[in-house]
């Protein structure tokens, strides 16, 4: 296998665009997208309220749109997908990122919406690990992908299930639906499923992964954002989770979801047979822990401890209502009001990137 490529730079809010421009160019973006098909933005909301750290930045998407469109790629469009804990119509317009298709008149479509996106029975090429046996009536996934590019928008940070989230898990939402949550005991064996699905369905992958505020701590949530002015670009999803996993201070082999993609050629996961391109990240390490808050203690208690067996009948039954219920109450009632939004005010206080989300689009 050839050496995957991974571009990182440093970048501030004065140079933001032009270095996003700048890291697709040296990520090889033209090398991963056909040109004659469409694009699909696959934002990633993993909470609604304006967490930076946490969801797709501002200056992340329209970065990526102006990059897509200065080298020819016209027909975009947006694909969201909605969880048991998050709105993405209101996560949209507190994170700032619903201005931005506005603006450049992109049209956004909702997976979960009937009359936009019709699911149908996909039957991959690829030995699946879990997901034909999680779904033995089938694998659904949105008829609409098939066919065209796509390109994710993470963010650097920790997970609670997965130690670090990046590229491969932004496919999570977007091709699984509302049923997705039946995976997560096998979550690490369901996101290289979803990954060989995409290589089959897709006309091109790329990923650019904003690292500018990074998040530490039991995510994808909960976390502590910590300023780190990165930028991450790749049409290796593997390659790029890997590089952000070992920026963050673990061992990409010692993550299931790597190691397993890598074992199966999917990508590169060794950091050491990446290519990186722009600054020298070999002995960054920011340190980052997962840790753990009172709905990820839940969460490993009954996804991951020997009562994952009663599983089907807490999150197959309307039961699964209660732990829904449990968790937006605890992440919007309690956490959120009583600790997020002390910790983002004194960010946007402190952080040249807080100050500028504060400030968008009136950056300039």
């Amino acid at each position: 296998m050839n050496r995957s490529k991974v571009a990182v730079l440093k970048t501030k809010p004065e140079t933001v665009f032009e270095d996003i421009y700048r890291l697709s160019d040296l990520a090889d973006l033209k090398k991963y997208l056909d040109p004659t098909r469409p694009v699909i933005l696959k934002d990633n909301i993993s909470w609604h309220v304006p967490f930076l750290s946490a969801n797709t930045t501002p200056w992340q998407l329209e970065g990526m749109i102006k990059a897509l469109l200065e080298n020819g790629y016209q027909d975009l469009v947006a694909v969201h997908n909605n969880t048991v804990v998050t709105n993405p119509y209101k996560g949209g317009r507190l994170n700032k990122l619903t201005p931005i298709y506005e603006k450049y008149r992109i049209p956004e479509l909702y997976n979960f919406n009937k009359e936009q996106i019709h699911w149908e029975v996909y039957r991959p090429k690829a030995r699946m690990k879990v997901l034909d046996q999680i779904f033995p009536q089938g694998i659904r996934i949105p008829e609409f992908f098939i066919g065209k590019n796509i390109v994710h928008l993470p963010t650097v940070k920790t997970h609670i299930y997965t130690t670090t989230t990046g590229a491969m898990k932004n496919a999570f939402g977007g091709l699984l639906n509302t049923k997705r949550h039946y995976t997560h005991s096998v979550i690490h064996e369901t996101l290289v499923d979803l990954l060989a699905i995409q290589k089959e369905i897709h006309s091109g992958i790329f990923a650019l992964m904003d690292g500018t505020v990074c998040g530490s701590g039991p995510g994808p949530r909960t976390m502590t954002p910590v300023e780190k002015n990165y930028l991450l670009a790749s049409g290796d999803s593997v390659a790029i989770d890997a590089v952000a996993a070992h920026m963050m201070g673990f061992d990409p082999l010692r993550l299931s979801f790597i190691r397993l993609a890598a074992e199966d050629g999917l990508g590169q996961g060794q950091f050491e047979d990446i290519e990186i391109l722009g600054e020298e990240v070999s002995q960054e390490n920011f340190g980052f822990q997962v840790g753990d808050n009172f709905a990820s203690n839940v969460g490993d208690f009954l996804w991951f401890s020997p009562f994952r067996r009663y599983q089907k009948f807490f999150f197959r039954t309307p039961l699964v209502n209660l732990f829904i219920f449990g968790s937006f109450f605890y992440h919007d009632f309690f956490w959120w009001p009583f600790q997020g939004t002390r910790i983002m005010r004194k960010f946007k206080n402190e952080s040249q990137w807080g100050r500028y989300f504060a400030a968008y689009p009136n950056h300039r």
